[in-house]
């Protein structure tokens, strides 16, 4: 076996080919001598590990606007529907619900930066930072639908649930504190029990799940729940945790099962957080000025929490915006996109501007974005009258990037002239993936893991990085 083809280079150890070899009969044999030594005890599974090459990026903080913010109404500018208005177009396309004639953005664009990239209003104050921003406007999915497009770019599957991006993240990268967990999905007023596939594991260890917090709720005791045992002492905790270990320890000796030890390292991180959590989720011990700087509502409160997370050394941090009331504007856009940017406008310039003060801009990598874009001609009621909202559009959409090696002050790729499809160097999600584990110094053809007689990786057989963006 050539050693691009050992299991060490494949990350493999020697346990895992203990495990894989005849059939694990080795692995059983390993396990119960290491039970009867006392010795079973592995080294975590978020210790942190060692990319393919050195990554420009440490972590990731990803903005997920649930429902899909309209393109053509934030960072990709259309003239061309304003010069049309009212007119149908000759280009159509098929959506989920009828729609009718060309609908001009309701905002102004400006030119912002050195760059001078053309930035809606909705986001004037993330516009001030578009120097450090590279804008991929070309993106694309597969369907027009809400539930496989969220799985697709949570998880670069819409059919099957997959082990999400954040998963895929702490399987490569591990984490760099022990006592949080590495991947944090934030939803404020919770989500959809179906909608936890966007932050799940999949068939990877269970320790690499994310874990949910809803941000709604303010006390630290109230955001995660049973941080603090309400009948025993911390000292009687170590205690019950270490008799239960034990017995785990007995009971694996003799077994292969990657689920009872997730479920170990679950207990002993729920206990190591009762300290660490009720330090890093609680804001109050933020200066006023940067509390003010973020912004007191909900959306500054998370965007606030995200920094001191990733601060601590979480690698993955998602921050859903729009659950309970999603960007899937079908009627009166122009005021339901303004109240919903201005939620977190200012948060995401605040975070960029703390992030630089504190030196760690250049290895965060953000990432900013919904499932699909919206539509440039405006939907239509049963009845045909115009509901001044935008349908689902997949064929064309935008996302951008920032920090951790992205090449700031950028464009890539162009929708047509309305907007409806990506034309110039279109931009699968696959490839948006590549290009997000390349900058966290993965090969995403390598990172791989071996389930159901296949090597699964997260862009699947596609991807390609999109180096144009990178710095």
């Amino acid at each position: 076996m050539s050693k691009s083809q050992s299991f060490e280079s494949r990350g493999y150890g020697r346990r895992d080919f203990l495990t894989r070899a005849a059939l694990g009969l080795g692995a059983l044999g390993l396990n119960h001598a290491l039970g009867q030594d006392g010795r079973l005890q592995k080294e975590s599974p978020l210790a942190p590990k060692t990319s393919h090459f050195p990554g420009r990026a440490k972590r990731v903080i990803h903005f997920f606007l649930n429902g899909g913010p309209s393109h053509v109404d934030t960072f990709d500018p259309k003239p061309e529907l304003q010069r049309h208005a009212g007119q149908t177009l000759a280009r159509t396309l098929t959506t989920e619900r009828k729609t009718g004639a060309a609908f001009p953005s309701p905002f102004e664009f400006k030119r912002y930066g050195q760059s001078g990239i053309e930035v809606s209003e909705l986001f004037s104050k993330t516009a001030q930072h578009i120097d450090d921003i590279a804008v991929i406007r070309s993106m694309y999915a597969q369907v027009p639908n809400h539930e496989p497009s969220l799985m697709l770019m949570n998880c670069g599957n819409s059919i099957q649930a997959r082990p999400s991006v954040g998963a895929w993240t702490l399987y490569g990268l591990g984490t760099e504190n022990q006592n949080l967990p590495g991947f944090i999905a934030m939803c404020p007023g919770g989500m959809p029990i179906k909608d936890h596939e966007n932050w799940q594991a999949g068939f990877l260890p269970g320790a690499y799940q994310g874990t949910y917090i809803d941000t709604q709720k303010r006390e630290v005791g109230e955001l995660i729940e049973n941080i603090a045992h309400p009948q025993i002492s911390t000292e009687d905790q170590r205690r019950q945790l270490d008799l239960v270990a034990r017995w785990n320890a007995r009971h694996q000796a003799n077994r292969l099962d990657d689920r009872l030890e997730a479920r170990i390292h679950s207990y002993e991180l729920a206990f190591r957080m009762q300290h660490a959590a009720s330090d890093a989720f609680d804001i109050s011990r933020e200066p006023e000025y940067i509390q003010e700087m973020y912004g007191r509502h909900t959306h500054g409160r998370q965007t606030l929490i995200a920094r001191r997370l990733v601060e601590r050394g979480v690698r993955y941090v998602q921050l859903w915006h729009g659950a309970g009331q999603p960007w899937d504007n079908h009627g009166d856009i122009e005021n339901a996109h303004r109240r919903l940017s201005n939620d977190i406008d200012g948060p995401i310039a605040a975070l960029i501007s703390d992030l630089k003060q504190r030196g760690m801009f250049e290895d965060t990598l953000i990432l900013w974005g919904g499932e699909f874009g919206r539509t440039p001609t405006v939907e239509l009621s049963a009845a045909g009258k115009p509901q001044m909202g935008r349908d689902h559009n997949h064929y064309g959409f935008s996302v951008w990037m920032a920090g951790g090696g992205v090449r700031g002050g950028t464009v890539y790729g162009a929708t047509d002239e309305f907007g409806f499809q990506a034309e110039q160097n279109p931009v699968s999600v696959h490839d948006l993936h590549a290009t997000m584990l390349h900058l966290l110094g993965f090969d995403h053809e390598q990172l791989t893991y071996r389930y159901a007689g296949r090597d699964f990786r997260l862009t699947d057989v596609h991807g390609k990085v999109i180096r144009e963006i990178l710095a």
